[in-house]
This record gives structure tokens, sequence and C-alpha cells, in this order.
């Protein structure tokens, strides 16, 4: 994997704790404290670097990757066979087109598994069926948590049972999966990786379907990194950015439907008071961002192998671009209302103001 804002952010840590030595010893009376930053920044740095250089080999290594029918999942599921690992690919529909294109692979290294991890007996019986083809000698190594759905909308358009779908799949999906294959990962000494997302770290209007339960991995990760340190598990979470028009996680068609639903099952009285043309103006936008985000998957690609193959590994990775990257350290570091005021639009306050002082 290249240089990334990871290392970046690493390195301007090391930076800051080099100045904080050099000016410790500079308030002692020292006077070679430039020299001080410089080197321990230089060493500090090269050794943190250097420290994320070494892998563990993928030979005797199986890896459990969930939701592979498309995207990421799939994506990852060729990925992984072809850097050594065996991968058992987790497929809600076993039958359908992405878990045929696995198949054409003709590899024993690469099995496809029924997968719904809404489903406990699917994720008992693809338990046992990694038990039974795992070879001799060799470990269930890793377990990715990807299988995810999305819904957007305002916290008052979006029907309840969508919030209680969306937290099935992404936050008791996630967990399901995670119990089940723990034990086998844990007596290896393992991985457990959780697709999370920048959403998971800057709450988003229009999003809350998707940001809680991100939200709830980010806590599930913190918690089980802190349960799994006494085992030589490590649990990392991957945070990537947009990338929905490689991963098609979210389509036209898609918000059309949500769009649909949404408006049938409002409340009359919300209705009133966002009016047809907002709710109309809202949904045209989230139809025309269907389009957009990263199309590369290499760099999220290269972020899961990582969080999989380090000797050391990160308990975050943040697959960003600059304008991500940016919007993160504001989200964490700055106060709330300095943070809507860099990135909330303003007219969005202005007309929802004129809106709720003069409902139609």
């Amino acid at each position: 994997m290249g240089w990334n804002f990871d290392k970046t952010g690493e390195v301007i840590l090391w930076g800051g704790v080099s100045g904080g030595v050099a000016l410790l010893l500079q308030g002692l009376g020292f006077s070679f404290c430039s020299w001080v930053f410089i080197g321990c920044w230089l060493l500090s740095a090269a050794a943190a670097l250097q420290l994320s250089c070494i892998k563990v080999s993928a030979a005797g290594k199986a890896v459990v990757v969930t939701g592979c029918d498309h995207g990421i999942g799939h994506a990852l599921a060729l990925h992984l066979h072809q850097q050594g690992f065996r991968v058992f690919a987790g497929c809600l529909n076993d039958a359908g087109e992405g878990a045929a294109r696995l198949r054409e692979q003709q590899s024993d290294r690469l099995i496809v598994l029924p997968m719904d991890v809404t489903k406990q007996e699917q994720l008992i019986a693809a338990v046992q069926e990694v038990k039974l083809q795992l070879p001799e000698g060799e470990v269930l190594w890793g377990l990715v948590n990807n299988a995810a759905i999305m819904a957007r909308g305002y916290v008052e358009w979006v029907p309840l049972q969508t919030y209680k779908k969306m937290i099935d799949v992404n936050v008791l999906g996630v967990l399901a999966a995670t119990k089940a294959f723990l034990p086998l990962i844990r007596r290896a000494r393992g991985r457990v990786v959780n697709m999370s997302s920048v959403s998971g770290v800057i709450g988003t209007g229009i999003m809350s379907p998707y940001t809680i339960t991100k939200y709830a991995v980010e806590g599930l990760s913190d918690c089980l990194r802190q349960e799994m340190r006494q085992w030589g598990v490590a649990v990392c979470a991957v945070e990537p950015s947009n990338f929905n028009a490689a991963t098609q996680l979210v389509t036209a068609e898609g918000v059309e439907n949500q769009a649909l639903e949404m408006w049938a099952s409002m409340p009359e009285v919300v209705r009133s008071d966002y009016g047809k043309h907002h709710f109309d103006r809202i949904m045209r936008l989230q139809r025309e961002s269907a389009q957009g985000g990263e199309k590369d998957l290499t760099p999220v690609l290269d972020a899961l192998t990582e969080a999989l193959t380090q000797r050391f590994p990160r308990a975050r990775y943040r697959v960003v671009d600059t304008y991500y990257f940016l919007k993160v350290a504001a989200a964490i570091h700055l106060p709330e209302w300095m943070f809507d005021l860099l990135y909330l639009p303003q007219q969005t306050f202005l007309s929802m103001t004129s809106r709720a002082c003069n409902p139609s």
C-alpha cells in the first residue's frame, strides 16, 4: 500500500511528540533543542513507518468475508485469494451473478457460502462448513464484516421499519457473524475487521439510517478490541469515504423506491410542514449523488488487506481524500458550532427556519 492520510497523521503525531520533548528540554535549560526535535521526529516517524511494513504471511490462513455478492466484498474476496489466503465468501444469494463469478475462479481456496447475516441458522451452517473445509494445519485467521445496506432520508421521513432493517443487517448482522466465528479466530489469534465508514465518525443530515449503524459498529469495534487484547486478537475498523460509484450501495432506482415509501408512510403533518416541493428537491439531489464517489476500490482493498496482514495493525484505517481528511479532523477536534458553520449549508438553516415559521 502506498502513502495515505493514515501515515500522514502518524508522521504529524510523532512530530508533535518530538516537539513536546524539545520544549521540555528547552524549559530545563538545554540549548540543542532544535536538533533533538529533528532527530526525535525522524527516528520516531521512521520507526512507526517501518513497523507498519512488517507483515504476516497468508500461508495457512483463511478469511471469511461477508457481503460478497458485489461491491467491496466481492472485490475483496478475489483480492485476498490472489494474495494467497483461503477465502470463504459469504453471499446473500449464493445462486446469484456475484457468486457465479466467484465460482468461475475454480479454486479450492475460494469457497462461496450462503450467508444471510440476519439468519442465525445460516451462520451456524457457515461455521460448520468452514470447519469442514479447512485443511489440517490451517486456521481461520480473519473475519471481514462487510455486509451492509443503505437508506437515506430525514429522521421525520424515514419509516421506523427502515431503521429496524438497517440495524438488523448493519449492526446485529455484524454482531451475529462476529459471535459465530470468533471462537475459531480467537484460537488462531487472528483478526476481526469491521467495515465502518466516515459516516461512523461524522453525523450528516439525511444519512441518519446509515450513520447510526456505523456509529454502533465503531463502538462495537472499540469494545471488542479491548476484550480480545488478552487473546492476541486484533480488531480493526476500516472507514472509507464515498466510494459509491464503485460499490453502487446507493442507486438512483433505490433512492426512487425509498422516496415513494417515505412519502406514502409520512404523517400528514410532516408532509404539510416540509412540502412536496422540498421533498422532491432533496430526493432529486440524492438520486444525482448516487452517481458520485470514487470509482477505484484499490485504496479500500489495500486498507482491508493491511488490517489483515500487518503485524502491528491500526485500530482504524481511514480511506479518505483531502476533503474528508480535513472534514473528519474538524468533526473530531472543533466545537460543533464551528463544524456546522464550515460544513452545513447555510441555506438549509434559512429555508427550514422560514418553513417552520410559515408552515403550509
